[in-house]
């Protein structure tokens, strides 16, 4: 079936994932794209631990530019997380027409501005984010599935 949703979120594989868009999507496997996490054992197992019903993968940028395309065109529904926009751009950058892009937690911290409740951007995420939108991705802030979706021009107006 494919990639069923490509989300940044910062705390990866967790209940509103999970559970939220979990019990929407019906993913088959979670693919975790951040390099640091990629080279650690024992991460990857603590966020293995809070998908038991599903595939959990770790893959750095350079390898999941690799598996993208088949990600994107096997049976198995897939939900691609980064812990950073950044690493959502460099992940897509130049492969990203026709894809969606969820904006999750990305909460407060340093340089961060507030959005909504549950999303906190900096200068360079504004940039990264208009980036991937002038090459035909489709970018959208909903932390939950019930929750109602807020457009890129709203998201960057804020």
């Amino acid at each position: 079936m494919s990639v069923v949703l490509y989300r940044v979120d910062e705390r990866l594989i967790h209940g509103q994932v999970v559970i939220g868009w979990g019990h929407e999507l019906r993913p088959d496997r979670y693919v975790v794209v951040d390099d640091e996490i990629a080279g650690s054992a024992w991460e990857q197992e603590l966020y293995a631990l809070g998908a038991p019903e599903a595939d959990a993968v770790f893959a750095t940028v350079k390898d999941a530019r690799a598996h993208l395309d088949e990600w994107s065109r096997d049976h198995v529904r897939t939900v691609v997380l980064t812990r950073t926009i950044g690493s959502m751009r460099a992940l897509l950058d130049g492969l990203g027409q026709g894809r969606a892009i969820n904006l999750g937690g990305l909460h407060a911290g340093p340089e961060r501005t507030r959005v909504l409740d549950y999303l906190h951007l900096t200068a360079d995420d504004r940039e990264d984010l208009g980036a991937l939108a002038a090459q035909g991705v489709e970018v959208f802030a909903r932390d939950l599935p019930e929750a109602p979706s807020v457009d890129l021009d709203t998201v960057l107006s804020a």
